[in-house]
């Protein structure tokens, strides 16, 4: 056999390692910039004020203790007729 003949195989594994290495270049370019656009949000984020507000309410008379459901449902005695009606209007 002559010396500058190859294999298939050896051709195969050149191009696998070639491969490899472009694949961890990628890999490292990604996380980078995924780190890199998480900071940028961070950054944009903390430029905005954020405000807490607090919200009390006194209850003396047992009218406010009615139950909104999201439906709109009312429940409990300080329904919004005011009668302890339990029912939709």
């Amino acid at each position: 056999m002559r010396e500058n003949e190859q294999y298939p195989i050896d051709i195969l594994t050149a191009f696998a390692e070639r491969t490899v290495k472009r694949l961890w270049v990628i890999i490292i370019l990604l996380i980078v910039l995924l780190v890199a656009t998480n900071a940028g949000w961070l950054y944009y984020e903390s430029q905005f004020e954020t405000q807490v507000q607090e919200v009390t309410q006194d209850v003396d008379t047992g009218e406010g203790d009615a139950i909104v459901t999201g439906i709109g449902d009312v429940y409990g005695e300080g329904s919004a007729d005011g009668q302890g009606n339990n029912q939709n209007p």
